[in-house]
């Protein structure tokens, strides 16, 4: 019975359960120095950030270095790992669909680390990225074994091959989608003692302070016109104001948007359209001239996550000191760079790199929250829909498949009925071509004996311009990295070879060992010559001259045909 009980979750708290912070106007009641942000009343937020004391005023004069040395842009790395470990490397990719996860597109690649090999694998529905070195494995697993062990939630029979040459691009875009280079940060001016939203936006004029402030921050920039990252500014028609600022940090282009250049209307407490603006950003700046806190709650917005509040000490001196604090939602990670302690700074490039460093970084961390995990997890979902769609349907037309005879997708129809599928389409190219005059008077149909072997034919046999061959075998478990592959039979998709044994893998002679081989000879007007063929990203199985080889078995003609140039698709 212990081993069955379980520690319920706490009830949701109520604002009862709340021991309630101090208002902004208690605060301000008190003697100073006050602190530069309060939690709202009942809390939901975090501060980092609070000691700005620099002790005596020798210190004072010489505030703590800016850690330069750990400021560092924190990145999406999974969504980098296809571009730097598998585009324009040899791999092979492969889709499928699970019941209960959706679609799945997976990304295989040997890899050699150091002496060892290991097997890099790439798992899209939650990106998943493993290195398994195969010395771990006794047997050499088949696709759907390295996806398991990935993710054993994958419930799968079968992963299909990419056989699309354009595949990488579409996947690379894929990954790298949640990869922005643009960004867009409020900027907002308080004034001592404004503790509402109506008086943050209500601020007009920019004192000297705040005008050196924002040219630390970037360039000065007029609106009309402007060729760069405009963050929703009306660069046309003047309707979001005349200037802003703007900076380009280390190729990322990021736009300002300040409170007093956006436009303001007489009459319009709430100032909607700088609030439009502004509201609608993920991270803002709130700069302080004078000691009054900032309340994050004193500006309601479904989209700011995060504030990072800046005040100024020795404004228009040579010694022009900047305290900062940061406050985020509850749900928003922790981002770096970590503020020293005490969090004061010396107005310096290396303050400039720590300020713009730790912005883009909040941005970061705020996608992780509740709200727009959410709807970056629906937005991730129907891409990869997309790209598997994508993925299948250019896969099938590359197989002179499509429409009805599509039986590949969700295992439909099964093995049987993609072959026969694939016969017809022969078929029906070969009868067409008769009709045309372009090919023999002899049919042609695809072998589905074991043999796979490969003879000459005699010297006379003409061959057919424009056929597409498409063979599936079964290595013995070695390819190119070990030798040339050795066919050794026609294979059914969706019947595994896999053999029942003992071990956590049945054979090497697995699914894995399904490779697609692409023939294909041009001959027509403003195509390639006879000797050239279709190529991608493949290894050479042989050069030779075109042979053919027939055989009788019960009653079928049987013809295998080898083509001047084979290439292994992946």
């Amino acid at each position: 019975m212990d081993e069955q009980r379980c520690t319920l979750p706490p009830p949701l708290k109520t604002e009862e359960d709340y021991i309630p912070y101090p208002s902004v106007h208690e605060v301000l009641g008190r003697t100073g120095p006050l602190p530069l942000i309060l939690l709202p009343q009942f809390g939901g937020y975090w501060i980092e950030g609070t000691n700005h004391d620099l002790g005596s005023s020798s210190t004072a004069e010489e505030p703590p270095p800016c850690p330069a040395s750990q400021v560092k842009l924190e990145t999406n790395s999974i969504a980098k790992i296809y571009r730097k470990h598998f585009l324009g490397k040899e791999h092979f990719n492969y889709y499928s669909v699970d019941s209960a996860l959706g679609h799945l597109v997976f990304s295989v690649k040997y890899d050699v680390i150091g002496d060892q090999e290991h097997l890099r694998l790439l798992l899209r529905f939650k990106t998943y990225h493993d290195v398994i070195p195969i010395s771990c494995l006794t047997e050499f697993p088949n696709v759907v074994q390295m996806a398991k062990l990935v993710s054993e939630e994958v419930n799968v029979d079968r992963f299909y091959p990419v056989l699309y040459p354009k595949a990488s691009r579409l996947i690379v875009t894929f990954d790298e989608h949640v990869i922005s280079n643009n960004f867009k940060f409020g900027v907002i001016y308080q004034k001592f003692a404004q503790t509402s939203e109506e008086e943050l936006f209500g601020n007009n004029e920019e004192s000297p302070a705040f005008v050196e402030f924002l040219e630390f921050l970037g360039e000065k920039i007029e609106l009309h016109d402007f060729k760069g990252f405009r963050g929703g500014l009306d660069v046309a028609h003047g309707q979001t104001g005349i200037e802003s600022v703007y900076h380009n940090f280390h190729n990322k282009e990021i736009m300002f948007h300040v409170s007093t250049k956006l436009p303001y209307t007489e009459g319009d407490s709430q100032q909607l359209q700088r609030k439009r603006h502004i509201g609608n950003d993920i991270v803002a700046i709130v700069f302080q001239e004078e000691n009054t806190p900032f309340v994050p709650d004193m500006i309601a917005s479904n989209f700011l996550h995060a504030y990072v509040v800046v005040q100024v000490e020795n404004a228009c001196t040579d010694n022009v000191l900047y305290k900062v604090s940061v406050t985020a939602r509850d749900d928003v990670p922790f981002f770096g760079p970590a503020l020293p302690d005490p969090a004061v700074f010396k107005k310096s490039p290396e303050f400039h790199e720590f300020l713009l460093t730790k912005l883009i970084n909040a941005e970061y961390s705020c996608y992780k929250a509740e709200k727009f995990a959410k709807l970056e997890e629906r937005t991730r979902s129907a891409l990869l829909e997309t790209l598997y769609e994508e993925l299948h349907m250019n896969s099938q037309s590359m197989m002179g498949l499509g429409g009805d005879d599509d039986k590949l997708e969700n295992g439909g129809g099964g093995g049987s009925g993609f072959f026969e599928s694939f016969k017809r389409v022969i078929r029906n190219r070969s009868q067409s071509m008769d009709a045309m005059g372009l090919s023999n008077k002899k049919p042609h149909t695809v072998s589905t004996s074991h043999s796979g072997s490969f003879t000459h034919n005699p010297p006379d046999t003409p061959k057919t311009p424009g056929i597409v061959t498409l063979m599936i075998c079964l290595d013995s478990g070695r390819w190119n990295r070990w030798g040339s592959p050795q066919v050794t039979s026609l294979i059914i998709p969706g019947k595994s070879p896999t053999r029942k044994k003992s071990g956590p893998f049945s054979s090497r002679r697995s699914s894995a060992g399904f490779f697609f081989f692409f023939f294909l000879n041009l001959s027509s007007a403003g195509t390639p010559h006879k000797r050239d063929s279709f190529t991608y990203s493949g290894v050479w199985l042989e050069d030779g001259p075109g042979t053919t080889s027939q055989s009788s078995s019960h009653g079928e003609t049987e013809q295998t045909f080898h083509l001047p140039r084979t290439y292994l698709l992946y």
